[in-house]
């Protein structure tokens, strides 16, 4: 073969044929969020892997747009909550229905028997809220009364908070946090993608009604969800890239031991459930790239994203203006990539 001659092209595998798929639904996806790709990637690596996603951005930012646009194209059940410091458990849950007439109680599943949840500025609600909340994310089912529900498999809540206003909220603790697989930092899309914005239909039609037949049909069901979960629970994974994920994640609890001076900047380092949850994440880039192995990049792309949540920085580190990508930053640089 000449230098001249193009390489032939790859023969088809189960990871290609996923990657290319997946690649359409971030396409449509942007057909309805312009300038926020990294986010629909992450989102679609999220629910891959079955895991939760926090979001922190200011309003305006196309959030719950994003989540109901990917509920749409994957023909699942969407329900969004506007938790609030009046919100009960209940109200979130579920609740019992006394019938006079029978002298029963009738069991009412709340709006968190759905596929896609979002929980919209879950710091707002009390914490007995956002402990039931995540008591259904962390055992996938609830309990009202003596019934209990099993929630869908495709069950998958992502909650925002806004990172401006304080006043009146319910910081999550760091064992609720360590809860969700990806903490994700939305920050505003570049001028070109806001100017872009403007030539959306829906930005002036608004969004098509969530049971209307106008728009495009879904291009996944929930089936194929599971059989994209499964082929991720399959992506390969070398010693050598496990070896270079525990080390991420064990130098945020001794820095020293792998020659970075931030102990005086790190109050507590990442869980081992922290180490999970960057090679499932990664197992689901690797699939999204069109790969059936992991490499260092899908680490190194993930990394902030797993692990800045699951990390508590001293007073000293906040003395200094440091957040938890400055640290996650040097570790990145330091620790050797296989």
């Amino acid at each position: 073969m000449s230098a001249e001659e193009p390489s032939p092209p790859s023969p088809p595998t189960p990871a290609l044929d996923a990657g290319r798929g997946l690649s359409d639904l971030i396409d449509r996806l942007e057909d309805s969020v312009v300038g926020q790709r990294r986010m629909l990637e992450r989102l679609v690596i999220a629910l891959l892997t079955g895991g939760h996603v926090l979001i922190e951005g200011v309003p305006g930012l196309a959030k719950t747009r994003a989540v109901r646009a990917l509920a749409r194209a994957l023909d699942l059940p969407f329900r969004r909550i506007q938790f609030t410091p009046d919100l009960l458990p209940a109200d979130l849950t579920g609740t019992q229905i006394y019938r006079p007439a029978t002298g029963t109680f009738d069991v009412r599943p709340g709006p968190i028997v759905t596929s896609v949840l979002l929980a919209d500025e879950i710091n707002r609600a009390p914490a007995k809220v956002q402990s039931a909340l995540l008591e259904a994310m962390q055992e996938g089912q609830i309990t009202i009364g003596d019934e209990t529900i099993v929630l869908p498999e495709t069950f998958w809540v992502l909650a925002t908070q806004n990172p401006i206003e304080h006043e009146g909220t319910y910081p999550l603790p760091e064992a609720q946090l360590d809860r969700f697989l990806m903490k994700l930092m939305v920050s505003y899309p570049d001028r070109s993608a806001e100017l872009a914005m403007l030539d959306l239909p829906s930005m002036t039609e608004g969004m098509p009604p969530w049971s209307g037949d106008d728009g495009p049909p879904p291009l996944f069901g929930p089936g194929d969800i599971l059989a994209f979960r499964a082929l991720v629970a399959s992506i390969r994974v070398a010693p050598a890239i496990k070896e270079y994920v525990v080390d991420l994640v064990r130098a945020t609890r001794d820095p020293s031991a792998y020659g970075l001076d931030l102990a005086p900047l790190l109050e507590l380092g990442a869980s081992p459930r922290a180490t999970i949850a960057l090679v499932r994440a990664a197992r689901s880039h690797a699939l999204l790239s069109g790969r059936d192995y992991v490499t260092p990049h899908d680490i190194k792309s993930l990394a902030r994203d797993v692990l800045r949540h699951r990390i508590i920085l001293s007073y000293e580190a906040d003395a200094e203006g440091l957040c938890a990508d400055d640290l996650l930053g040097r570790i990145l640089d330091r620790i050797r990539v296989p």
